[in-house]
């Protein structure tokens, strides 16, 4: 019994250090947060952050995980309200601008996680989430003739740098109708594709 209550503290004290990072890594960037003000905002120690995770970076690298499988989930989500496989794809990639929209988003998974994980990292972590999905369903629309027959990875290494440089304006821009602006230049961008 007390072996159980003791891993449910830790597991609540992980959540709390993950909530709380997570919150001032968004509001504030990775390098402005210190490890004094994730242990004050969890209210845990020094010490508890250390039983959890060897540091800052380790944490941070967690989050940035957390945060694109949820991003992923809400692609597939979006894409699997569909039938067609080309709508799903239209639908994810419409899906993944309008999350990435999210402020967020944005600093912990387009701006600091490529800058503090490394390109390689983040890249092999964006693969395994958002991209893999990107992948299939470009691979389902060559086979079924609906792009014309080409090497998938480095079609699905444009779109994905597109749609992540897209991400990226718009976190820049102020317009009201700027994402609707590069959901349609996007659209029209995968319809030159098709056949």
């Amino acid at each position: 019994m007390a072996e159980g209550v003791k891993a449910r503290r830790r597991l609540e004290t992980r959540r709390r250090l993950l909530t709380e990072a997570r919150r001032l890594f968004a509001r504030h960037g990775y390098a402005a947060v210190s490890l004094a003000e994730i242990v004050g905002a969890a209210e845990v120690t020094k010490g508890a952050l250390y039983h959890n995770f060897a540091g800052k970076a380790e944490l941070f690298h967690v989050i940035v995980e957390e945060v694109q499988q949820e991003v992923a989930d809400r692609v597939v989500a979006a894409a699997g309200a569909d039938e067609d496989p080309w709508e799903q794809l239209l639908a994810g990639c419409r899906a993944f601008l309008a999350v990435s929209r999210d402020p967020d988003v944005q600093r912990i998974m387009l701006i600091d996680g490529p800058a503090v994980l490394g390109w390689s990292e983040w890249r092999a972590m964006d693969e395994a989430s958002s991209a893999r999905h990107l992948t299939e369903a470009l691979t389902a629309l060559i086979e079924d003739g609906t792009i014309a027959g080409q090497p998938v990875e480095p079609l699905a290494h444009l779109l994905s740098g597109a749609m992540n440089e897209a991400a990226l304006w718009l976190a820049r821009s102020t317009g009201p109708d700027d994402l609707p602006a590069v959901t349609a230049a996007l659209t029209r961008m995968l319809e030159s594709l098709r056949r």
